[in-house]
Order: structure tokens, then sequence, then C-alpha cells
């Protein structure tokens, strides 16, 4: 399934009014030091398969931003390992990236952890304006997992 079908298939649930839509991250947040959001419950997900959305809005030079989704059971206890990482950013933009609950029963909440570092001889306190969006999709089934793909010629 490519990114326009994920795509596609969100804005499908969006208009049937069943897809789950928060903002792990509010778009806009200013950070300036690791830390985390709030936990939101997911286990009212029908498809627990979300398409995740990091907008980067503004950032200094030299720093770096790291970005992880965690679950938990509880809301409580937050385990030692990341359900999913944002690759690195440095810059302005935005990356999407798939979230696959199935597989994952016991997680009922999520939440977002970034880390920030920064080196050179400018101000030694990094900055970030960021947004996490996630979105509902529809779940991948196994046949389009595993399907081959024919090279672009």
């Amino acid at each position: 399934m490519g990114a326009e079908a994920v795509l596609e298939s969100a804005v499908t649930l969006e208009r049937n009014g069943m897809a789950m839509q928060f903002d792990l991250i509010p778009f806009g947040t200013r950070v300036t030091a690791t830390g985390h959001g709030s936990a939101q419950d997911v286990s009212g997900s029908a498809t627990r398969t979300f398409l995740c959305t990091l907008e980067i809005m503004e950032q200094l030079e030299q720093e770096s931003l790291d970005v992880s989704i965690w679950g938990s059971s509880d809301g409580n206890e937050w385990g030692t390992k990341p359900l999913l990482k944002i690759p690195q950013s440095f810059y302005r933009g935005h990356v999407r990236q798939v979230l696959d609950l199935t597989l994952r029963p016991e997680v009922k909440f999520i939440r977002a952890k970034w880390e920030l570092a920064r080196w050179g001889r400018v101000a030694p306190t990094p900055m970030f304006v960021i947004g996490l969006r996630i979105e509902e999709v529809s779940a991948f089934t196994r046949s389009a997992a595993t399907a081959n793909i024919p090279a672009s010629t």
C-alpha cells in the first residue's frame, strides 16, 4: 500500500466519522529541552493503525531533533523501548510514518517523546517549533504487507 493509498484511507475513515485524530505534540509547540507530551487513549481505535505526521516549522542551525512514540497499558509505565522512532531531523519540513499497533493489543495509551541536541559555537540552547499529529487509517492487510512490488524500469 503506497502513501497515496494510506492518505486516501484516512480520508475515507474521516468521511465515515470513525477516524481518531489528535495531536501528540500540538502544532506550533516551541521545545527547548528534552521532554514528552501527554498520554492519549487509543483503546477505542477500530484499526489500531495511524499515520503520524511530524512537522518542523522553525529550527536553529547545528541542532537535531529525535521524536519517538511510546506505548503503555495503563498510562503510567512506558517501557524501555519506543513503539516508533521517527528519523532524526535537522531542518524544517515534515516526515510521515505509519504506527501499526495491531500486534500490540496491550497498548492502550501512547505519547510522544522528543530529544534535542545542539553543537557548535552559537547559542547553547536548542530550539524547534514542531507538531505531531496522528490520524487513524485503515489497517494493512497481510497480503498488502507481503505483496511483491515490481521494480521500476
